[in-house]
Order: structure tokens, then C-alpha cells, then sequence
């Protein structure tokens, strides 16, 4: 039970819809209304500028681990180590939907990339940064985000598998999950590429 309203905080903070808050608070306008239409913060980077955009990415970021960081509210998991890795995860994916379908902004929300990457920086740091590193060398050689966040994510289940190893089965099959859901969400960005 209290893992239940644990997983459902979760989604609400993945909820909060931080690109319309700021959109809406220092421009006037509804950031779906403008550029891809998409809620998230490389729309905001394209509409609104680099300041806000990274103000978003980053408290996107920031929802991701503080979800995955409610598994402390409950002493069980703490001391168990694969236990506490399921539920981290079970709680990070929450998040991640809440980002993706949030119930404040009528279920139309982003793509839920910086939020995901919080979710993984909280679980497993090395994993994170590496796809991060993946992330800038792509955005340094193409300049497109969207193509950068494809492959980062691609590279998830590669790091997970087969370079850092992990045991984990949930955690396996959630990195093969997510690479195969960042592509499908950036379908739109494949075609313009």
C-alpha cells in the first residue's frame, strides 16, 4: 500500500509541467502552442531561449531523481539492495509518465528525456553520465538534439548489457524498454533529420 501512494507521488511530481509553468509565468503564451508543440525543454530551448530552456531541462532533471529518491521514505528498502533497485526504478518510470502524460496539463506533456536521465542518474551515475557523453559528442558533431537524445538513449541498453554489466533482469529489460520508447516518441524528429 504505501509503495502504491509512493509510485503514484511519483507520477505527480513527473506531472509538474514545468515547461508551461515557465512559459506561462514569464512570457504570457502556452509553450505547446509554439515550435514542435512538444512540452519539454528542447522546445523550450527553440521558443524561449537558452536560460529558460536550461532552467527547464535541468528541474526536468531534477524530477526524475527526486521520484526515484522517495524509495528512502520507506526504511524496507534502504537495506536491500535488489529490491531497492526495482523499486527505484518502478518510481523513476512513474516519473517519466507523469513527464510524458502529466494530469496538471491535460496529458499533453514532453518526450520525458530529462526526466528519464534524472530517473538513471539516480539509480546508476555511470550509466548516466556515459549516455550524456554519447548525448554531447552526437550534439557536437550533428547540432541536432533530437538525433543526440536517440542515440544516447540507443546506447542505454549497451552500457547496462554489455559494458557496465549489470545483473539486474528489470534493469536490463527498462534500458531496452526506454531506448525503444525514445525513439518511437522522436519519431517525428527521424523524419526531418
Amino acid at each position: 500500500m504505501k509503495e502504491a501512494i509512493l509510485i503514484i507521488l511519483a507520477y505527480l511530481i513527473g506531472s509538474i509541467p514545468t515547461a508551461l509553468i515557465i512559459s506561462k509565468k514569464f512570457f504570457g503564451i502556452d509553450i505547446r502552442d509554439y515550435g514542435s508543440g512538444n512540452m519539454g525543454a528542447t522546445n523550450t530551448f527553440r521558443v524561449l531561449g537558452t536560460n529558460y530552456g536550461t532552467m527547464v531541462m535541468v528541474i526536468d532533471i531534477l524530477k526524475g531523481a527526486a521520484a526515484v529518491g522517495l524509495y528512502n521514505l520507506l526504511p524496507f528498502y534502504i537495506h536491500n539492495e535488489l529490491e531497492r533497485t526495482n523499486f527505484m526504478l518502478g518510481l523513476g518510470m512513474a516519473a517519466v509518465l507523469g513527464h510524458v502524460f502529466p494530469v496538471f496539463a491535460n496529458f499533453k506533456g514532453g518526450k520525458g528525456v530529462a526526466t528519464l536521465f534524472g530517473m538513471v542518474l539516480a539509480i546508476q551515475p555511470g550509466i548516466a553520465l556515459s549516455c550524456v557523453l554519447v548525448f554531447l559528442l552526437v550534439l557536437f558533431l550533428t547540432r541536432y538534439v533530437s538525433l543526440s537524445s536517440i542515440l544516447a538513449a540507443a546506447m542505454l541498453p549497451v552500457f547496462v548489457l554489455w559494458i557496465w554489466n549489470e545483473h539486474e533482469v528489470f534493469y536490463r529489460v527498462f534500458a531496452l524498454l526506454v531506448a525503444i520508447m525514445v525513439i518511437v516518441t522522436h519519431k517525428k524528429n527521424i523524419g526531418r533529420i
